[in-house]
């Protein structure tokens, strides 16, 4: 069974642009090699932390929403917990409400 998950991560602020490309790829990959499908990816650029984590004041922030089953999540998680490069993550499951006009058309 698939379940729709969002994953944020936090690069490091002095990653230049090819490094946090390859980053970003390098994840994709790996999500797609545990079955991941629709990957949408958004780079919501580099901000400023709410605190400061590793001694990094600034963060670049990336967004994954894909559809995956659940064994997916752990290898993705320990390899970002093994980088350098990834200061924080956090991965969510996301609720997909259903239309309820659509379903009761359907079923009327």
């Amino acid at each position: 069974m698939t379940t729709v998950y969002e994953t944020m991560y936090i690069f490091r602020p002095d990653l230049g642009d090819e490094q946090v490309e390859q980053a970003v790829a390098k994840y994709q990959n790996l999500l797609t090699e545990q079955g991941a499908q629709n990957i949408e990816i958004q780079n919501r650029g580099k901000r400023r932390l709410a605190y400061e984590i590793s001694r990094h004041r600034d963060g670049i922030y990336i967004q994954f929403n894909y559809t995956a089953p659940a064994t997916a999540i752990a290898p993705v998680e320990r390899a970002m917990r093994l980088s350098e490069e990834v200061i924080r993550y956090m991965t969510t499951k996301q609720v997909v409400r259903e239309d309820k006009t659509a379903k009761e058309a359907v079923t009327a």
